[in-house]
């Protein structure tokens, strides 16, 4: 998974990291294994973490051999009848403006924006670009 976070973001997370995401109370987490690829190797992933009746999209990663191929798609719709069994009802998530795949994708999954924060995500370059907040109700 740690592959997978540190080619989708400038400052990816370890192994060690993600487990101790993975491991707090109320998290959901999902990987996405293709039949046939890579001997069952993960395709991409999702953690969610909520509380109350609200959650958020801690991180979102798909192998970038595996891009726009459905498994973006097939994670968030997976998350989000899990989060709703769950019984929560909203779904927030933070996204780089300048990722416009992964913004059209949360737009056609019903997501709006409602906020922005300037200068959030850092690319490799040393440039920044501003998060969008999108929310979605479930």
């Amino acid at each position: 998974m740690a592959r997978i976070h540190a080619q989708s973001f400038a400052e990816g997370w370890s192994e060690d990291e993600i487990e101790r995401i993975i491991d707090r109370p109320n998290t959901t987490s999902l990987v996405a294994i293709r039949d046939g690829f890579a001997n069952g190797q993960i395709e991409g992933f999702v953690i969610a973490q909520a509380a109350a009746d609200e959650a958020e999209i801690l991180s979102i990663a798909v192998d970038q051999f595996r891009r726009r191929g459905g498994a973006g798609w097939a994670l968030m719709d997976c998350v989000m009848r899990q989060l709703h069994s769950d019984r929560i009802k909203t779904l927030f998530l933070e996204v780089d403006e300048k990722n416009q795949g992964a913004v059209e994708l949360y737009r056609r999954l019903g997501f709006r924006k409602v906020g922005e924060r300037p200068g959030y995500y850092r690319a490799p370059d040393g440039s920044r670009s501003r998060a969008l907040t999108m929310r979605r109700d479930i």
